[in-house]
């Protein structure tokens, strides 16, 4: 049977560069007004609430899940040095009864981070909080219903820590011309209160190195656990983004002590087709492998973690349509292999984005 964590919030990594959405908060806050001989004001910061929402049908051998969640995301300025940044996950996952009746489930709430920035020089930046752990590139840069490709998570997400509360310093540099080198490193203190906000004590970080002619960046992940059995995590991971075609690969290997695997998946835009271009511009094909070993915890151990139980190998191919800027209209077919039974998952759905200033923008 398939496990997945369907509650999709949007998250994005600032490795190689910014986050989408600290980006737009660059633009929107930061931008300054051309100078045609003249000096020119530079806008003040303000807040901005952005975030996604979604509706999607999860079909698991014939088992329906309907899935409804918004996840809203709040960035604050404080200043030229400080950010404050949050994201928030409502979920609600239903399912109908076997008996018949109406549909019905539990909704969780849960905080992913809450976080204070302070970008100290353009090589590092101080994270103080709740933040996402800097594990692969999942977690970071794809785990949004908006950004993902296949609305499924990738078989071996659950391998790591998904949030870390403590401190971590994150930056990066040119090594030469040609390639850039970023970092991010991170001490976490155990957190067992709410259910919600719960961490694990440990130590990690992540290296990588980007090629901005290629568009290419590889890079390695490591965890130590401070608590209970001391195990360790490693993992690596590759991404690419084509020059000539509309084209995006990414890659990612991680093992630990729950388990080891990998996956692959890619997306390509069908905009130079010369048939229908209207609709072929906004259209999407994607496609995952993926493969995931059991390691030396228990089956109810993995259950319980959100892993397969069994060996499983994995492949999925679907269609997104951009019906406008923020609206999108997604659809997969996968199937699975394992020892415990094949099946088939299936999914469809429609995710929104959405950015609001909380302010106006005007000179300081």
């Amino acid at each position: 049977m398939l496990y997945f964590r369907k509650n999709n919030g949007l998250r994005c990594g600032r490795g190689v560069i910014l986050r989408p959405l600290v980006a737009c908060l660059l633009l929107l806050g930061f931008a300054a007004v051309s100078a045609t001989g003249q000096s020119a004001d530079v806008e003040k910061p303000v807040p901005i609430l952005t975030g996604s929402a979604g509706t999607f049908s999860f079909v698991t051998a014939g088992q329906q899940t309907l899935d409804a969640q918004i996840n809203p995301v709040l960035l604050l300025p404080l200043g030229d040095h400080w950010l404050v940044e949050s994201r928030a996950e409502f979920e609600g996952a239903f399912q109908r009864p076997p008996d018949g009746g109406p549909y019905g489930g539990p909704v969780s709430k849960n905080l992913d981070y809450l976080q204070a920035d302070y970008i100290a020089d353009r090589y590092v930046t101080v994270t103080m909080g709740r933040f996402l752990t800097p594990f692969g590139i999942f977690n970071e840069r794809l785990y949004p219903i908006w950004i993902r490709s296949l609305q499924q998570d990738p078989l071996i997400l659950p391998l790591s820590a998904e949030s870390s509360d403590g401190m971590m310093l994150r930056g990066g540099f040119p090594t030469n011309a040609k390639v850039n080198l970023t970092y991010a490193v991170y001490a976490s203190a155990i957190s067992a209160g709410h259910n919600n906000l719960q961490s694990d004590r440990n130590i990690g970080g992540r290296m990588s190195f980007f090629l901005p002619g290629p568009r290419i960046e590889v890079g390695a992940s490591f965890q130590k656990l401070l608590q209970d059995e001391r195990t360790n995590a490693f993992g690596f991971h590759f991404a690419w983004l084509s020059m000539r075609l509309p084209l995006n690969v990414h890659s990612e290997y991680a093992r630990s002590s729950r388990g080891s695997g990998y996956w692959i998946d890619g997306a390509y835009r069908l905009s130079q087709l010369q048939f229908w271009r209207k609709a072929m511009r906004r259209t999407e094909l994607a496609g995952r492998a993926e493969q995931f070993f059991i390691g030396s915890i228990s089956p109810d151990e993995a259950l319980a973690l959100g892993l397969s139980a069994a060996n499983t190998r994995e492949g999925e191919f679907g269609v997104n349509y951009y019906v406008r800027d923020g609206l999108k209209v997604v659809g997969s077919y996968g199937r699975q292999f394992s020892s415990s039974g094949n099946l088939n998952l299936w999914s469809a759905g429609i995710a929104y984005r959405f950015l609001v200033p909380l302010g106006r923008l005007g000179a300081q």
